[in-house]
């Protein structure tokens, strides 16, 4: 029996569109505020200009999308076009999270999953033990909306 649920969750979603289609928005940090509930901006930093490993970015929150307004600092941890494209949250010294898309091939479509993962730290692990499944629901919930509205745009007509 575990005592402490992991420290994150994930949600699938099948697009009918090839991997690099997909890709292609995902790994768009610009384009996140057209899709997810919480965080309705972001923009390159410190020089950064496109996906690859090491590039920051800042997202624009709104927290459960009522507030409290703030911005993230966020670097990109994996970039593997067009299957994985995963980013940290927090300063250069303490990373809080971390979030990610992981992109399957399937027939003519992908299999997209967004997931999310708290850092074992022991104050996120304490945050995670009262909060966790409250917090879990909400990113879930989140996630499904963000890969949701993805779906409408990679599937609509061209």
């Amino acid at each position: 029996m575990r005592l402490i649920p992991p420290l994150g969750g994930e949600v699938s979603l099948r697009m009918a569109a090839a991997p690099e289609v997909v890709w292609d928005l995902v790994s768009d940090v610009t384009r996140i505020g057209e899709f997810s509930p919480e965080t309705f901006g972001a923009r390159w930093t410190r020089g950064s200009a496109g996906p690859e490993v090491g590039a920051t970015f800042a997202g624009h929150v709104k927290r459960n999308g009522v507030g409290p307004t703030y911005w993230s600092p966020c670097t990109v941890t994996v970039c593997d076009p067009p299957r994985v494209f995963e980013f940290s949250v927090g300063t250069d010294s303490v990373s809080v999270n971390n979030w990610g898309y992981r992109l399957e091939p399937d027939g003519d479509g992908t299999v997209v999953t967004e997931y999310f993962r708290l850092e074992p730290a022991l104050p996120m692990r304490l945050y995670w033990l009262l909060l966790g499944r409250l917090r879990g629901r909400t990113n879930e919930r989140g996630m499904r909306s963000t890969l949701e509205r993805m779906k409408q745009v990679v599937e609509a007509p061209s």
